[in-house]
């Protein structure tokens, strides 16, 4: 019997890719074959002019375990190493797409799933989800970088409890402490972030990922954001979103950033 692939794509939406993180038995453990099929999936997707938005999730109804811990133990220095790298370079891929990534957290999302769940941008959760970050509990120190996306969504003082604490945070939680943005039925989790996926999908590209670039690396003060504010700025106002949001504007009508006309040179 072949091996299911540990990563797949659909299209459910227009403008819209879903990746699934697909070893249901092993409740979506991320190991180096999922790693490794998540880095090439995204990096296609990011080079499709295609696909607007992205919904990261789980097969079988969970979003993922988190890494997998066997294959964790008796890692040589050089190996331990390359694993963390391995890891970065996946997190800087999804962190840096520059299409809305919204994720789906369906059932349970541990470690480092939690840590892949904070690198989109909008984070959708169900009545019985379960979140968990056990790594003090493991030995470890947190890693997929939610010592910077975790303080970030929650603040410092929330983050430094959930960490020591290592206790399972509800879908309810979640949501009321800013760890999630959207609480759906258990079984409508998904349609949720497709829902909001598409939603953004017709968001202006350009514009948006100005914005989302800008509010990841935050400027160190107010005259550096005003710098980057104006080239940003300059380009949106000579660009083609602007020409059909100002169209759309005095029609009083909805802009379509997706079928827009190009704005003749």
């Amino acid at each position: 019997m072949m091996a299911a692939d540990p990563v797949v794509l659909d299209r459910p939406e227009p403008h819209v890719a879903r990746v699934l993180i697909n070893r249901p038995e092993k409740r979506n453990a991320i190991d180096l074959d999922v790693r490794s099929a998540l880095l090439d999936t995204v990096a296609a997707l990011q080079a499709d002019a295609t696909v607007r938005a992205l919904v990261i999730g789980g097969a079988g109804g969970t979003f993922s375990s988190g890494g997998d811990v066997p294959s964790m133990i008796g890692l040589s220095e050089h190996d331990a190493r390359e694993r963390m790298r391995h890891v970065h370079r996946l997190c800087r891929l999804v962190a840096g797409l520059r299409i809305p990534v919204v994720s789906a957290v369906e059932g349970v999302a541990a470690g480092g799933g939690v840590g892949l769940a904070l690198l989109g941008d909008f984070i959708v959760v169900g009545a019985s989800t379960k979140l968990l970050l056990p790594f003090l509990k493991l030995g470890l120190t947190p890693d997929w970088g939610l010592l910077y996306t975790l303080p970030r969504r929650v603040g410092l003082p929330a983050a430094r409890r959930i960490l020591t604490a290592g206790k399972a945070i509800g879908g309810p939680e979640a949501l009321a402490i800013g760890l999630a943005d959207e609480q759906a039925d258990d079984a409508r989790v998904m349609d949720a972030a497709l829902a909001q996926a598409a939603e953004w999908s017709l968001l202006p590209h350009d514009a948006f990922a100005r914005m989302k670039a800008r509010l990841n690396d935050p400027s160190a003060t107010l005259d550096a954001e005003l710098a980057r504010e104006e080239n940003d700025q300059v380009a949106c106002f000579a660009g083609d979103e602007f020409a059909e949001g100002h169209a759309a504007f005095s029609a009083k009508r909805r802009p379509d950033f997706v079928g827009r006309p190009k704005r003749a040179r």
